[in-house]
């Protein structure tokens, strides 16, 4: 467990480190290159824009070999990262969206991938921990990637950062290849399995995954519905500098790190739809501490906000890891992701709205009600619904060997 643990932790690092890194460079990038502060926001929606094909993209996952399909999709990110060394000039701009979204496409496959292949790696009572460590390396990488890429672009350019992140996935490539794997039953999925719904079938037939996805799409769409309404509460109500938002970026970074490195525990006591519901209450409650016109306040919201998000997002991830049928954890992985953060592409606009029309704290106060509301939900279907969903059987791992990556 320690070996492999250890190696998932470290491609957490190392993916986080190159993609945090090329996300913020590419838009700076752009907007030196075009002077459109337009096009260089579309490159992040060409980032996020791919995880509504996850039905489709996830299906791959459970025809193919895994791990062999997420070292390939590794190798060929970074190929795709160095072809922006043949940027020179505004009319190679079309060549940081296609990597863009290259970035995107590969952020499902290797994410769905990688959730596929925890089971066969871990024992299920590991799973819980290990993906906390994950979330708080990525967290970690967030908060020191984009300053070591901004910088690395200031002194040596776009073609320094774009070398330095094509490196990350042949490093990442080559640590799951270092990965001790145990075979897992040979199932095949069933003829109405082949299509994408069987995705959301699976995903939502059963509530110990439905309601911990369902908790941490709300928790996720309402972080980008209330983006909007926090920067007009820094810049106009609390009437602080713009750079007070990297304050409280650190401070909910700082949160999410606490939080990722004491999850696993708490999931493994109290189950992931519990911790689901006190993450989702804790973001509303972090919501509501930052509309408060104190800026102290301000910042403790935004570290108990660090603290849910990732609590929701991990307890759902374990959940459909532990109780999804290995033939198709590919393709349910890549459906809870765009059930997760799809959202996000309708939240953004719809809180950037409500921030212009209604002012600064409503859409904060109503992702807070949105919130509690789906954790009170949660919480009594939770309790008023016989459980007797047990996690997905799975022959007991090797102690030694590298059994063939799992299907």
């Amino acid at each position: 467990m320690r070996r492999n643990a250890g190696l998932f932790v470290a491609i957490s690092l190392l993916s986080g480190f190159g993609g945090s890194a090329m996300s913020v460079v590419a838009g700076i990038w752009i907007l030196d290159l075009t002077g459109s502060t337009s096009l260089a926001a579309l490159a992040g929606l060409c980032v996020y824009a791919p995880v509504l094909a996850g039905p489709w993209l996830g299906g791959l996952l459970d025809r193919a070999p895994r791990r062999p399909l997420v070292i390939a999709v590794n190798l060929m990110l970074a190929a795709a990262l160095l072809a922006l060394l043949a940027v020179r000039g505004p009319g190679q701009t079309w060549l940081i969206f296609a990597v863009s979204c290259a970035y995107g496409v590969s952020y499902v496959l290797i994410d769905a991938g990688e959730t596929a292949l925890l089971p066969s790696a871990l024992a299920p009572t590991e799973l819980g921990d290990v993906n906390g460590w994950r979330s708080s390396a990525q967290e970690g990488m967030k908060l020191v990637a984009p300053v070591a890429g901004a910088g690395l672009y200031a002194w040596r350019g776009g073609h320094a950062v774009a070398v330095l992140s094509a490196a990350a996935p042949v490093l990442v490539a080559t640590l799951y290849a270092l990965l001790r794997l145990s075979p897992t039953p040979a199932e095949r999925p069933t003829e109405r399995g082949d299509g994408p719904r069987t995705g959301l079938v699976v995903l939502f037939g059963k509530r110990a995954t439905g309601l911990p996805v369902v908790l941490a799409a709300v928790s996720i769409a309402m972080s980008g519905f209330t983006t909007a309404g926090i920067y007009a509460i820094v810049v106009t109500d609390l009437r602080l500098p713009t750079t007070f938002l990297g304050v409280l970026a650190g401070a909910q970074g700082a949160g999410s790190i606490l939080g990722g490195l004491i999850v696993g525990r708490l999931i493994a006591t109290r189950g992931p739809v519990a911790v689901g519901v006190v993450g989702t209450a804790l973001f509303a409650i972090g919501c509501l501490a930052r509309c408060l016109p104190w800026w102290p306040a301000t910042v403790v919201g935004a570290m108990v906000a660090g603290v849910g998000l990732p609590w929701t997002l991990v307890a759902a991830v374990t959940a459909v890891q532990t109780h999804t049928p290995s033939a198709r954890l590919g393709r349910v992985s890549a459906t809870a992701n765009t059930a997760m953060f799809g959202p996000l592409v309708v939240a953004i606009p719809l809180g950037s709205a409500a921030a212009v029309h209604l002012g600064a704290r409503p859409p904060l106060m109503a992702a807070a009600a949105i919130c509690l509301t789906a954790a009170v939900v949660a919480s009594l279907h939770d309790r008023s619904t016989p459980y007797d969903e047990t996690p997905t059987a799975r022959p007991p791992r090797r102690s030694v060997g590298t059994g063939p990556a799992s299907r």
